[in-house]
């Protein structure tokens, strides 16, 4: 039986559709976006992927294009560019022109949950230029979560947390008489998965791509958000100098367990001073493989791939976690992991619920001392990367990491010269990137030029406490919930920020949401003082805020602690600002930040939205330094303070042509 939700309907997961009787479209050559966009508004910024991206609603399709919407809990808020397409019907199909030699795609889709949860599966069919190729089974096993926060795999529970606030009956249900009941499925959210396949042949410019449902399937509806289009290089040789897993018994069918085969050969290859490869294959891998002092290379990440299952552990204090596939760098507190080289494979799991203390990231553990994590495709873990310091000296470049529980890439606690740079990140269930500086101060790491789509809770980029830091070149995307594009918080029990913290050409989309839990639009870049004051030296320079919801910029304290903390010390220069909901600047706190040469157009609401901390006496308590002459638009004038101010639907950004 499936969770039969009809897309439109008063669920809260659907959108209005358009009608899909005929041909959506007929695109004479495949549209090429990023993040949904022409990729000339993103030129120079975000990652350098070997895919071309298409979203299904520039398609040729007889199903319906999902109306954009960007509420919470629906189909379209989580689709890249807030639209996608629907196929409900044996026959209906979303048809795509191949812009580039293509022999692999990957497809973004959603299908239905199980009634109980737990995931269907269904199958698609692929066809180039009118001829099938081959059936896709598409599982809907990893998405699907509901509830509150830490989140659950049933549809059918009502709230796991008597005492938050909830909006559904805007009340603490445990202060309620009766304690209220709440439809279901409550709160329906992370609805998409990605699913990669080979073709098994090139095919070339012009070629028609087609998937199509079946005749007969179980699944209600699909959800075709977009398809990545790749020409994939065949498998690497073992290098030179190697130690192949397989000479330790490695099973490269998948079939057994090659856990051991992974620490023989590592153990091998670190006192013979020599690389260890991973060929061509699927090998089982249930739990972590410890590296230090080594090189660990696979055939490419399409060819290599480390799949596991989660596998419980019993701690020392009797209590019983859960451990799972991932390469992890031994503990801080011994010294942690030096040297360490891993590229080239997969580390794919079967994560489909956030615990928050079990250890299924794909990597994982201090690694540090010049290593690098370089070409890995990441996929079903609880993380992608969780690096817990204090260490220093790591490159992470190039990387896939898709479908996340939890977050992206996050470095925990006293992480130093680091370089997180073009890496590729969608559908995380928590920051995209993040940078926490819990007990230790991050210092010296590097966010640079990574495209982060789709977190389905919080933000693409944040950043909590820590000492000269840097945000640059990045393309940021579609968050939904709890959080924005870019965000620089002090909570999470974050150091103080000291030093400088540089955001430079970084390009947001799509961001500035509305946050549910204060029924509040915030900045498409939000400063969060909620634990303590934000003074250090914050430059924000020639950076684009594109199709904002609702602000551009935010600064906000929490309304139990307006009077405490202030947020000063932050420039902004060179900012092009394309479309805004409300106001380009939102200041909900104390303190000051200037504006140089930052032109706007397409403002929702104009002027200055200073509410400061809502003394509503004399000038607010937030000062917005306009310097020059060269803030253009009309978004300076005039200032006035409205809590929550109507939205203007944001025109879609285009090319800015100067003047």
């Amino acid at each position: 039986m499936l969770l039969a939700i009809t897309l439109g309907a008063t669920t809260g997961v659907g959108s209005a559709v358009a009608a899909g009787d005929t041909d959506h479209g007929s695109p004479s050559s495949g549209v090429e976006t990023v993040a949904a966009l022409s990729p000339s508004l993103t030129a120079g910024r975000g990652a350098d992927v070997p895919f071309v991206e298409q979203e299904a609603e520039n398609a040729t399709t007889n199903g319906s294009v999902i109306a954009p919407d960007r509420t919470w809990f629906t189909l379209a808020s989580e689709a890249s560019g807030r639209s996608a397409v629907q196929l409900t019907r044996p026959g209906d199909y979303v048809e795509f022109t191949l812009t580039q030699d293509t022999n692999a795609i990957n497809v973004r889709y959603s299908i239905p949950d199980a009634a109980n949860g737990g995931g269907i599966t269904a199958p698609l069919d692929v066809s180039v230029d009118g001829k099938h190729t081959q059936t896709m089974t598409l599982t809907s096993q990893y998405s699907w979560l509901y509830n509150l926060y830490p989140f659950t795999n049933d549809p059918n529970a009502q709230s796991i947390e008597p005492n938050w606030w909830m909006f559904e009956c805007g009340c603490v249900p445990s202060a309620m008489t009766p304690t209220p009941t709440f439809p279901t499925p409550l709160r329906p959210s992370h609805f998409y998965d990605e699913q990669r396949l080979l073709l098994g042949k090139t095919y070339h410019r012009g070629d028609t791509l087609k998937l199509q449902v079946p005749e007969h399937t179980n699944a209600a509806w699909y959800a075709i958000d977009l398809v990545d289009f790749q020409d994939v290089a065949k498998p690497a040789h073992q290098p030179q100098n190697s130690l192949s897993i397989l000479q330790f018994g490695a099973d490269k069918t998948g079939r057994h367990d090659s856990a051991d085969a992974f620490d023989a050969a590592i153990a091998a290859g670190r006192a013979q001073g020599k690389a260890v490869f991973i060929p061509a294959g699927v090998y089982q891998v249930n739990r972590h493989i410890i590296v230090d002092d080594v090189t660990v290379t696979g055939a490419g990440n399409w060819y290599s791939i480390v799949e596991g299952h989660q596998t419980p552990i019993v701690n020392p204090d009797g209590t019983t976690a859960m451990t799972g596939p991932g390469f992890y760098g031994k503990d801080a507190s011994i010294g942690g992991s030096t040297n360490v080289h891993l590229s080239n494979f997969a580390i794919e799991s079967n994560v489909n619920a956030r615990v928050d203390t079990d250890q299924v990231n794909g990597v994982g553990g201090a690694i540090g001392g010049g290593s690098t994590i370089e070409g890995l495709y990441i996929q079903h873990t609880k993380v992608g990367m969780w690096f817990d310091g204090p260490f220093s000296g790591l490159t992470i470049k190039n990387n896939e990491i898709v479908d996340q529980i939890a977050d992206g890439i996050n470095l925990h606690d006293g992480i130093s010269d680091v370089r997180v740079t073009n890496n590729f990140i969608r559908n995380t269930g928590d920051d995209g990137l993040a940078m926490w500086s819990e007990i230790n101060a991050d210092h010296d790491d590097v966010f640079d030029h990574n495209t982060v789509e789709s977190p389905t809770l919080a933000n693409d980029i944040a950043i909590y406490g820590g000492t000269d830091n840097a945000v640059t070149d990045n393309v940021v995307a579609d968050p939904v919930r709890e959080g924005s594009g870019l965000q620089v918080g002090s909570r999470f029990n974050a150091t103080p920020f000291t030093g400088k913290l540089s955001f430079a050409r970084n390009t947001t989309v799509r961001a500035g949401i509305l946050d549910y839990n204060w029924n509040l639009g915030i900045g498409a870049m939000w400063f969060y003082a909620l634990q303590g004051s934000i003074t250090a030296d914050i430059e924000v320079s020639d950076s684009s805020f594109l199709d904002n919801d609702y602000d551009a910029v935010m600064f906000v304290a929490d309304w139990g602690v307006k009077d405490l903390y202030v947020i000063n010390n932050v420039h902004f220069n060179d900012i092009k600002i394309d479309g805004t909901g409300t106001s380009v600047v939102n200041a909900r706190a104390a303190g000051w930040a200037t504006f140089d040469n930052v032109d706007a157009r397409g403002v929702g609401v104009p002027g200055i939205n200073d509410c400061g901390t809502f003394h509503f006496t004399g000038t607010p308590e937030f000062d917005v330094q306009l310097l020059g002459t060269s803030n253009d638009g009309g978004w300076t004038t005039p200032t006035y303070c409205q809590d929550r101010p109507t939205r203007v639907e944001p025109p879609a950004p285009s090319p800015w042509v100067q003047p």
